[in-house]
Protein backbone atom coordinates (compact mmCIF):
# COMPACT_ATOMS: atom_id res chain seq x y z
CA UNK A 1 0.00 0.00 0.00
CA UNK A 2 1.26 3.61 -0.87
CA UNK A 3 0.73 6.72 -0.59
CA UNK A 4 0.01 8.62 -4.49
CA UNK A 5 3.01 11.86 -3.96
CA UNK A 6 0.78 15.26 -3.49
CA UNK A 7 1.78 18.41 -4.69
CA UNK A 8 0.13 21.47 -3.58
CA UNK A 9 0.31 25.26 -2.34
CA UNK A 10 2.31 24.29 0.73
CA UNK A 11 6.30 23.76 -0.12
CA UNK A 12 6.17 21.64 2.74
CA UNK A 13 4.88 17.82 2.45
CA UNK A 14 5.33 14.96 4.72
CA UNK A 15 7.18 11.99 3.67
CA UNK A 16 5.98 8.56 4.66
CA UNK A 17 8.34 5.43 5.49
CA UNK A 18 6.60 3.30 6.53
CA UNK A 19 3.54 1.66 9.06
CA UNK A 20 4.86 0.56 13.04
CA UNK A 21 2.98 -0.35 15.99
CA UNK A 22 2.25 2.93 17.79
CA UNK A 23 4.65 2.41 20.92
CA UNK A 24 7.50 2.88 18.84
CA UNK A 25 9.32 5.69 19.46
CA UNK A 26 12.19 6.75 16.60
CA UNK A 27 15.67 7.67 18.00
CA UNK A 28 17.00 11.15 18.26
CA UNK A 29 19.66 9.84 15.80
CA UNK A 30 17.14 8.77 13.16
CA UNK A 31 17.26 10.72 9.90
CA UNK A 32 15.47 9.99 6.60
CA UNK A 33 15.50 11.97 2.74
CA UNK A 34 16.21 15.51 2.56
CA UNK A 35 19.32 17.54 1.94
CA UNK A 36 20.40 17.88 4.68
CA UNK A 37 18.81 14.59 6.39
CA UNK A 38 15.21 15.13 7.72
CA UNK A 39 14.73 14.43 11.65
CA UNK A 40 12.11 11.17 11.30
CA UNK A 41 8.67 12.01 13.53
CA UNK A 42 5.92 9.29 14.70
CA UNK A 43 2.54 9.53 13.57
CA UNK A 44 -0.02 8.10 15.78
CA UNK A 45 -3.46 6.53 15.44
CA UNK A 46 -5.44 4.19 16.91
CA UNK A 47 -2.69 1.41 17.45
CA UNK A 48 -0.92 1.79 14.79
CA UNK A 49 1.94 4.56 13.49
CA UNK A 50 3.27 6.01 10.37
CA UNK A 51 7.13 7.06 10.53
CA UNK A 52 7.69 10.37 8.70
CA UNK A 53 9.71 13.25 8.03
CA UNK A 54 9.48 16.75 6.91
CA UNK A 55 10.34 17.05 3.09
CA UNK A 56 10.59 20.35 1.30
CA UNK A 57 8.03 19.39 -2.08
CA UNK A 58 9.71 22.18 -3.62
CA UNK A 59 13.05 19.82 -3.87
CA UNK A 60 12.90 16.64 -6.82
CA UNK A 61 12.95 13.29 -5.33
CA UNK A 62 14.72 10.63 -6.61
CA UNK A 63 18.05 11.08 -5.93
CA UNK A 64 20.69 8.36 -5.04
CA UNK A 65 20.71 9.56 -2.14
CA UNK A 66 17.47 9.87 -1.75
CA UNK A 67 16.87 6.29 -2.20
CA UNK A 68 19.61 5.37 0.48
CA UNK A 69 17.68 7.26 3.18
CA UNK A 70 14.86 5.76 2.76
CA UNK A 71 15.95 2.38 2.60
CA UNK A 72 18.52 2.93 5.19
CA UNK A 73 15.56 3.80 7.79
CA UNK A 74 13.23 1.17 6.96
CA UNK A 75 16.12 -1.63 7.46
CA UNK A 76 17.03 0.40 10.90
CA UNK A 77 13.68 0.18 11.74
CA UNK A 78 13.14 -3.72 11.29
CA UNK A 79 16.13 -4.56 12.73
CA UNK A 80 14.02 -3.71 15.89
CA UNK A 81 10.41 -3.49 15.29
CA UNK A 82 8.01 -4.90 12.68
CA UNK A 83 7.95 -2.82 9.86
CA UNK A 84 5.37 -2.47 6.90
CA UNK A 85 7.42 -0.48 4.43
CA UNK A 86 5.71 1.87 1.87
CA UNK A 87 7.34 2.75 -1.35
CA UNK A 88 9.91 5.22 -1.99
CA UNK A 89 8.46 8.45 -2.60
CA UNK A 90 5.61 8.79 -0.89
CA UNK A 91 4.20 12.12 0.25
CA UNK A 92 1.02 13.41 1.81
CA UNK A 93 0.27 17.46 2.69
CA UNK A 94 0.77 17.27 6.21
CA UNK A 95 0.50 14.89 9.80
CA UNK A 96 -3.14 15.29 9.53
CA UNK A 97 -3.45 13.67 5.82
CA UNK A 98 -1.39 11.35 6.96
CA UNK A 99 -3.84 10.20 9.44
CA UNK A 100 -7.02 11.19 7.62
CA UNK A 101 -5.73 9.23 3.85
CA UNK A 102 -3.64 6.76 5.37
CA UNK A 103 -3.51 5.16 8.76
CA UNK A 104 -7.30 5.68 9.25
CA UNK A 105 -8.54 4.10 6.23
CA UNK A 106 -6.42 0.98 6.12
CA UNK A 107 -6.20 0.69 10.22
CA UNK A 108 -7.74 -2.70 9.83
CA UNK A 109 -5.04 -3.94 6.87
CA UNK A 110 -2.16 -2.15 8.79
CA UNK A 111 -3.34 -3.88 11.49
CA UNK A 112 -3.36 -7.40 10.66
CA UNK A 113 0.00 -6.68 8.58
CA UNK A 114 2.44 -6.08 11.46
CA UNK A 115 1.22 -8.87 13.22
CA UNK A 116 2.23 -11.04 10.34
CA UNK A 117 5.42 -9.25 10.12
CA UNK A 118 6.14 -9.21 13.85
CA UNK A 119 9.65 -11.31 14.63
CA UNK A 120 10.65 -11.40 10.83
CA UNK A 121 12.61 -9.55 8.36
CA UNK A 122 14.13 -10.30 5.00
CA UNK A 123 17.28 -11.11 3.22
CA UNK A 124 18.05 -11.05 -0.73
CA UNK A 125 20.58 -14.22 -1.52
CA UNK A 126 22.03 -13.18 -4.74
CA UNK A 127 24.46 -14.90 -6.97
CA UNK A 128 26.49 -14.44 -10.31
CA UNK A 129 27.88 -17.01 -12.39
CA UNK A 130 31.77 -16.85 -12.56
CA UNK A 131 32.12 -16.46 -16.48
CA UNK A 132 34.90 -19.06 -17.45
CA UNK A 133 33.57 -21.87 -15.21
CA UNK A 134 30.01 -21.57 -16.21
CA UNK A 135 31.40 -21.37 -20.59
CA UNK A 136 32.95 -24.47 -19.75
CA UNK A 137 30.28 -26.43 -18.29
CA UNK A 138 28.48 -25.49 -21.23
CA UNK A 139 30.68 -26.63 -23.70
CA UNK A 140 31.37 -29.48 -22.32
CA UNK A 141 27.68 -30.58 -21.68
CA UNK A 142 26.95 -28.90 -25.42
CA UNK A 143 28.35 -30.80 -28.75
CA UNK A 144 27.11 -27.55 -30.89
CA UNK A 145 28.33 -25.14 -28.90
CA UNK A 146 31.69 -27.00 -28.75
CA UNK A 147 31.96 -27.20 -32.22
CA UNK A 148 30.79 -23.61 -32.79
CA UNK A 149 33.54 -22.65 -30.58
CA UNK A 150 36.29 -24.39 -32.35
CA UNK A 151 34.82 -23.00 -35.60
CA UNK A 152 35.00 -19.76 -34.29
CA UNK A 153 38.86 -20.19 -33.08
CA UNK A 154 39.59 -21.25 -36.35
CA UNK A 155 38.39 -18.74 -38.84
CA UNK A 156 40.39 -16.09 -40.41
CA UNK A 157 38.56 -12.95 -39.24
CA UNK A 158 35.47 -12.24 -36.99
CA UNK A 159 33.49 -11.55 -40.54
CA UNK A 160 33.41 -15.01 -41.28
CA UNK A 161 31.67 -15.65 -38.13
CA UNK A 162 29.43 -13.82 -37.40
CA UNK A 163 26.03 -16.14 -37.97
CA UNK A 164 28.34 -19.02 -35.81
CA UNK A 165 28.46 -16.73 -33.03
CA UNK A 166 25.22 -15.23 -32.96
CA UNK A 167 24.33 -18.94 -32.62
CA UNK A 168 26.53 -19.90 -29.99
CA UNK A 169 25.62 -16.91 -28.17
CA UNK A 170 21.26 -17.66 -28.73
CA UNK A 171 23.04 -21.34 -27.07
CA UNK A 172 25.06 -19.73 -24.52
CA UNK A 173 22.15 -17.78 -22.99
CA UNK A 174 19.40 -20.10 -23.08
CA UNK A 175 22.18 -22.63 -21.52
CA UNK A 176 22.76 -20.07 -18.76
CA UNK A 177 18.54 -19.41 -18.47
CA UNK A 178 18.34 -23.31 -17.82
CA UNK A 179 20.96 -23.68 -15.49
CA UNK A 180 19.57 -20.11 -13.82
CA UNK A 181 16.33 -22.20 -13.51
CA UNK A 182 17.80 -25.02 -11.46
CA UNK A 183 19.87 -23.66 -9.46
CA UNK A 184 17.21 -21.48 -8.15
CA UNK A 185 15.19 -24.42 -7.31
CA UNK A 186 18.20 -25.80 -5.96
CA UNK A 187 18.83 -22.30 -3.62
CA UNK A 188 14.97 -22.90 -2.54
CA UNK A 189 15.39 -26.44 -1.38
CA UNK A 190 17.82 -25.04 0.93
CA UNK A 191 16.27 -22.36 2.17
CA UNK A 192 13.00 -23.61 2.68
CA UNK A 193 13.74 -24.89 5.95
CA UNK A 194 14.62 -21.65 7.32
CA UNK A 195 12.30 -19.08 5.45
CA UNK A 196 8.29 -18.38 6.50
CA UNK A 197 8.06 -17.53 2.32
CA UNK A 198 10.24 -16.72 -0.06
CA UNK A 199 10.12 -14.47 -3.77
CA UNK A 200 12.44 -15.24 -6.71
CA UNK A 201 13.39 -11.53 -8.51
CA UNK A 202 14.01 -11.04 -12.07
CA UNK A 203 17.54 -11.27 -13.12
CA UNK A 204 19.70 -7.55 -13.21
CA UNK A 205 22.57 -9.18 -15.40
CA UNK A 206 22.83 -11.84 -17.68
CA UNK A 207 24.97 -14.05 -16.06
CA UNK A 208 22.69 -13.92 -12.79
CA UNK A 209 22.27 -17.58 -11.01
CA UNK A 210 20.29 -16.58 -8.49
CA UNK A 211 18.46 -13.87 -7.09
CA UNK A 212 15.74 -14.74 -4.75
CA UNK A 213 14.10 -12.59 -1.54
CA UNK A 214 13.14 -14.70 1.78
CA UNK A 215 11.45 -13.64 4.74
CA UNK A 216 12.87 -15.23 8.06
CA UNK A 217 11.80 -15.43 11.57
CA UNK A 218 14.65 -13.23 13.72
CA UNK A 219 14.62 -16.80 15.62
CA UNK A 220 16.33 -18.78 12.30
CA UNK A 221 18.61 -15.50 11.11
CA UNK A 222 21.72 -17.58 12.23
CA UNK A 223 20.48 -20.85 10.56
CA UNK A 224 19.59 -19.20 6.84
CA UNK A 225 23.12 -16.71 7.57
CA UNK A 226 24.24 -20.81 7.94
CA UNK A 227 22.78 -22.23 5.36
CA UNK A 228 23.87 -19.57 2.63
CA UNK A 229 27.67 -19.54 4.04
CA UNK A 230 27.56 -23.40 3.26
CA UNK A 231 25.88 -22.88 -0.44
CA UNK A 232 28.82 -19.92 -1.04
CA UNK A 233 31.32 -22.82 -0.04
CA UNK A 234 29.95 -25.45 -2.22
CA UNK A 235 29.54 -23.14 -5.20
CA UNK A 236 32.68 -20.95 -4.66
CA UNK A 237 34.13 -22.09 -7.98
CA UNK A 238 31.40 -21.28 -10.65
CA UNK A 239 29.16 -18.56 -8.58
CA UNK A 240 30.10 -16.16 -6.29
CA UNK A 241 27.11 -15.82 -3.90
CA UNK A 242 26.01 -12.69 -2.03
CA UNK A 243 23.48 -12.33 1.39
CA UNK A 244 22.29 -8.67 1.72
CA UNK A 245 20.03 -7.68 4.86
CA UNK A 246 18.70 -7.98 7.37
CA UNK A 247 16.36 -5.65 5.76
CA UNK A 248 12.35 -4.55 5.52
CA UNK A 249 10.25 -7.35 3.91
CA UNK A 250 9.72 -5.30 0.70
CA UNK A 251 8.83 -7.95 -1.46
CA UNK A 252 6.20 -9.71 0.95
CA UNK A 253 4.74 -6.63 1.12
CA UNK A 254 5.88 -4.33 -2.06
CA UNK A 255 8.01 -3.23 -4.94
CA UNK A 256 11.70 -4.28 -3.58
CA UNK A 257 13.83 -1.34 -3.60
CA UNK A 258 16.91 -0.71 -6.35
CA UNK A 259 20.03 -2.53 -5.23
CA UNK A 260 23.95 -1.14 -5.62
Amino acid sequence: MAAEPQTGRSERGCYVYGIVSQDVEPTDEARGVGDPPARVEIVRHDGIAALVSEIDLSRPLGQPEDLMAHQQLLDASAAEVAVLPLRFGAVLTSKDAVVDELLAPHREEFTSALRELEGRVQYVVKGRYVEPAVLNEILSENPEAAELKDEISKAPDDDATRDVRIRLGEIIADAIAAKREADTRELGRILEPHCVATSVREPTHEQDAVHVAVMVDTSKQDDLEQAVADLTRDWEDRVTVRLLGPMAVYDFVGAPPAEG
